[in-house]
């Protein structure tokens, strides 16, 4: 079997959009996206992250891939991909002794790329003959350039047509647009040749509708607004989950305040969340509530749901991070509810971030999941029935109450830098 190896790079610098790399698109960081791809494509034997970024380091190794710290001489704004690969292939084969015959650059700046998509250009590769393969999509379209035939003026001129002349589509050749997304080479030819065309190379075609690169902050919005109509819908099972944390104002209620004429606050919850919240609690999953307000109803309502609650809090992103230290609990299977911009910091946090129905536009944009129901009209029951399905079933072998689980071991994969060589 051919070893195909798939190598992601993802520096830490972008000037177009901050932290791009790490941005979420449904919910989940470009790089993540990339790396599931990876992971799900029948092909793929291993999954190279190339990074000189900690952070980007951490989540790449959480959702699978093995990671190559690339030194600082191939991290800048100079730097090409095909340097980033040559550079990936070496330490591999020096951490796990496994020579690539096929070698993928994968793109995490295209969020909808497909495991369809790598197994197509791998294919190509390790079956069809070819030397190397890109993904492309068909394109129609007339190409124009504008070239300077004075001082100032300028001549339009038809790139891929004779302006004069312009044939219907179907009498014109197909032409292919390239995505960038994902290239296949073979790996001897691809260090003699130094660049990822060489040789026969094989054109994968790919849906249009999927193909988007994101260069600034427009196209990261544009792939967000896309993610729900594109993204194979997926919601969270029990299974998948360890924890289940909820933010309290607007997902437990419906963001709405009472206060009488002593200046006592009131709000209203939904009893279906109770019932859904009991049942998780029975599951054996860990439960918890984490919100900013100090207002005693919170506490007061977690103590009747029988739920450890944090309340009061500033930073809820470092209150996670700590309960979840404390618990042995890996972030990756933390299931977080919340509504608004404060939750966001969580959402970057956790495996599954959830938003209800009322969320902010911005938390919806992040979120993983997004439930039918608004906040504080039974968007918690919504997620346990996700979770034990509708009548709300705790699974037979968590029936009884379970005693305080011991910290869940995370296996990592090894972390490669090239400098302790």
């Amino acid at each position: 079997m051919n070893a195909v190896l798939a190598v992601i790079p993802a520096r830490g610098g972008s000037k177009g959009v901050p932290a791009k790399n790490l941005a979420p698109v449904g919910g989940v960081p470009l790089v993540v996206r990339a790396v599931r791809a990876c992971l799900a494509a029948r092909h793929v034997t291993d999954v190279v992250v190339s990074t000189d970024d900690a952070a980007i380091a951490d989540v790449a190794r959480t959702a699978g891939a093995e990671v190559v710290l690339r030194p600082a001489a191939i991290a800048g704004d100079t730097a090409t991909s095909e340097a980033a690969v040559l550079h990936a292939m070496d330490a591999y084969h020096a951490m796990r002794g496994i020579t690539a015959d096929v070698v993928l650059l994968v793109q995490c700046t295209s969020p909808f790329i497909t495991a369809e998509d790598l197994d197509g250009v791998a294919t190509a590769v390790t079956e069809d003959g070819a030397d190397s393969a890109l993904t492309v999509a068909p394109t129609h379209g007339f190409i124009w350039r504008d070239d300077r035939t004075g001082s100032t003026e300028r001549d339009g001129y038809g790139v891929n047509h004779d302006k004069a002349n312009r044939p219907r589509r179907q009498d014109r050749p197909q032409e292919y647009l390239e995505t960038g997304a994902a290239y296949a080479m073979r790996a001897a030819g691809f260090r003699a040749a130094q660049h990822r065309f060489f040789g026969r190379t094989a054109l994968v075609t790919t849906d249009p509708a999927r193909v988007l690169e994101i260069d600034d902050p427009h196209d990261l919005a544009r792939a967000r607004a896309l993610a729900p109509l594109l993204d194979p819908t997926a919601l969270p099972v029990h299974d998948d989950i360890d924890a289940v944390v909820l933010d309290f104002d607007g997902t437990q209620t419906d963001d709405k305040v009472l206060i009488d004429s002593d200046g006592r606050e009131t709000v209203a919850v939904h009893r279906g969340d109770g019932l859904g919240i009991a049942a998780l609690r029975r599951s054996g999953l860990e439960l918890l509530i984490l919100s900013t307000e100090q207002n005693p109803v919170v506490a007061a309502r977690a103590r009747k749901l029988q739920v450890p609650v944090l309340h009061g809090i500033d930073r809820k992103d470092l209150a996670l991070k700590q309960w979840c230290d404390e618990h042995g609990i890996a972030p990756e299977r933390v299931l977080y509810v919340g509504n608004d911009v404060n939750d966001l910091g969580c959402f970057g946090l956790v495996g599954w971030p959830v938003a209800v129905a009322s969320a902010h536009d911005a938390v919806r944009a992040a979120a993983r999941a997004v439930t039918t129901t608004p906040g504080g009209e039974g968007a918690i029951r919504e997620i346990a029935a996700w979770l034990l399905g509708p009548g709300l079933h705790v699974p037979a072998r968590q029936e009884q109450p379970p005693t305080s689980p011991a910290p869940r071991p995370h296996h990592a994969p090894h972390t490669i830098n090239t400098h302790d060589k």
